[in-house]
């Protein structure tokens, strides 16, 4: 571990058609075709006799830390509503988070705000459990790296008010320091004095020691500008920015945010990197997931099968799978996807898509496949410009 790296916690498209390469060239004889296919899958099956999925080499730098190139989301983690989560699920849940440290991926995105009703942070309780109750080595587990967002709630008003909840993750994670502290939201839509506050919040945080590195979510590049600004006077570097982003949240905004991040040497990091699921092949028109997702899914994937046909066929050339695709696409990006995973079957198809890259052509075939549906993913409410 090099000098400028600390352990993440503590315990208590150019104008015009691209060029298609690789097995999307048309005229390459079939022979060739069907030959690369089976080294692709040889390939595949070579990387998944590695120990780990993650490499040092692959490893991307957010403040002082060095995390893994994907991460996992637990949104899910406590959410009835959405995602059907019950207790009865802790073990797997378990189960999965020491697969995928096992392996090399060490952030893991949550909030204080995850959890419905009396499950209200339990996302947060359930990580810290995880960490202590690891079975790998000590090293592995001081390596693992707790990104946790702190929503801007009306009675947060005050800098103070603002550590306050950070110190309540804490409690919840039984951890004396967060590796990201993050500002789940911006309020400059509707309480722009509420922002300011805030945003001397994450300056508290970092000169307190609480957390390691500070980050937002949901701003857009103007705003995001703005933050940057206000926090680098105060001497407080902006490490990383969640933003939604796939291949169905990649409008001007999203590449906008993107382009500020490389020049403020802000990481992005990708949340719902799979829409929310309607990118991982399981669903059609016909197929719909059960609660309030299959409203937003019927008005969207009838115009986005173009798409998930380019996916799959980039799937199938690579002896992988469609989800697999799309989160690689995102680390193509230079952002850090954070696919959720509910069981240790999601866990171990999102182990897949490390270790790989997909080439030039697959990521202009799927852009220009993305740029074909006629309606995207639906951005956060408090998204800022």
């Amino acid at each position: 571990m090099d000098s400028t790296t600390t352990r993440p916690h503590r315990l208590a498209m150019p104008n015009g058609r691209p060029e298609r390469t690789g097995f999307f060239t048309s005229r390459r004889p079939k022979a060739a075709r069907q030959c690369m296919r089976v080294q692709s899958l040889f390939s595949f099956l070579s990387r998944a006799t590695d120990r780990t999925a993650v490499k040092p080499n692959d490893q991307k730098q957010i403040g002082p830390l060095k995390v893994s190139p994907m991460g996992v989301g637990t949104w899910a983690w406590g959410n009835q509503l959405l995602w059907g989560y019950d207790k009865s699920m802790d073990q797997e849940l378990q189960q999965l988070f020491n697969l995928v440290v096992s392996k090399g991926v060490n952030i893991f995105d949550t909030a204080d705000s995850y959890g419905t009703g009396l499950l209200n942070g339990r996302s947060e309780e359930l990580l810290g459990q995880f960490v202590r109750e690891y079975p790998g080595s000590e090293g592995q587990r001081n390596n693992i790296c707790i990104a946790t967002k702190l929503a801007p709630y009306p009675w947060r008003i005050t800098s103070g008010q603002f550590v306050a909840a950070c110190k309540g993750s804490l409690r919840r994670l039984g951890m004396e320091q967060i590796g990201i502290g993050q500002l789940h939201w911006s309020t400059a839509n509707y309480q722009p004095l509420q922002e300011r506050a805030l945003w001397d919040g994450l300056v508290a945080l970092y000169d307190q020691g609480l957390v390691q590195a500070v980050g937002v979510s949901n701003y857009g590049p103007k705003q995001m500008q703005k933050i940057h600004k206000h926090l680098e006077k105060r001497g407080v570097p902006l490490a990383a920015a969640q933003v939604q982003y796939s291949l169905l949240s990649r409008g001007p905004q999203q590449e906008d945010t993107r382009a500020v991040c490389r020049d403020l040497g802000v990481q992005m990091i990708a949340y719902s990197p799979l829409a929310l699921g309607m990118l991982s092949g399981k669903y059609d028109k016909d197929t719909l997931p059960e609660g309030p997702r299959s409203a937003l899914f019927r008005q969207i994937l009838p115009g986005a099968q173009p798409l998930l046909q380019v996916m799959q066929e980039v799937a199938e050339a690579r002896g992988r799978t469609v989800p697999q695709v799309g989160i690689n696409w995102c680390m193509c990006q230079d952002t850090i996807p954070i696919p959720g995973a509910k069981n240790l079957q999601q866990a171990e198809g999102n182990l897949g898509s490390l270790g790989w890259r997909l080439d030039s052509g697959e990521q202009a075939a799927l852009a220009e496949a993305a740029d074909m549906v006629p309606r995207g993913m639906i951005q956060n409410i408090f998204q800022t410009k």
